[in-house]
């Protein structure tokens, strides 16, 4: 029985299957595994420059590759607000286009060693129903492995919107 349910649940990661969830397997290029998890750190970063306007903030996702090996992976990241002290803030994470980028679409993405892929995230300050958010957890593939990263942002009704991983800066 237990063995059936981890081949179940081994089958839906591999499809890319439930919400929010990115899968880490797949074909990808030849040579190039899935990454594993402890081998993609994720930060925030101004790579592309401001992002402002009528009400909405921006900024970049990062994810690097501090494995030894080229691997690969493709999906949305997965995010969650946390408050002080860490505490876990409700979060809604809306896939696709941004207020300032097109999404690229779920595709595959191959990093060698020290390299990078991006993802735009957005989130709106209006006031509504603010969570005062102080961390953000960034799981590059949408499993448990995560980072925890400063940011000190007020994010209307807890809502975010990111497009998906790309080897480039997601632009409009």
């Amino acid at each position: 029985m237990r063995t059936a349910a981890a081949v179940a649940a081994a089958v839906a990661l591999a499809a890319g299957t439930g919400a929010g969830v990115a899968s880490a397997a797949g074909t990808g290029q030849a040579g190039a595994a899935p990454c594993q998890p402890g081998t993609l750190k994720a930060t925030t970063t101004d790579a592309g420059g401001s992002q402002a306007g009528m009400n909405h903030a921006g900024t970049y996702l990062r994810v690097t590759n501090t494995g030894k090996s080229t691997c690969s992976f493709s999906g949305y990241p997965g995010l969650a607000l946390e408050g002080a002290g860490h505490t876990a803030l409700k979060t809604k994470v809306r896939h696709g286009d941004t207020y300032f980028a097109k999404d690229p679409g779920v595709h595959r993405v191959t990093l060698k060693p020290g390299k990078s892929a991006y993802a735009d995230l957005v989130w709106t300050h209006t006031g509504a129903a603010t969570a005062h958010a102080k961390y953000l957890q960034i799981s590059p593939t949408g499993s448990n492995a995560h980072n925890v990263v400063p940011f000190d942002q007020e994010v209307d009704n807890g809502t975010l919107s990111v497009t998906a991983w790309s080897a480039n800066l997601p632009s409009s």
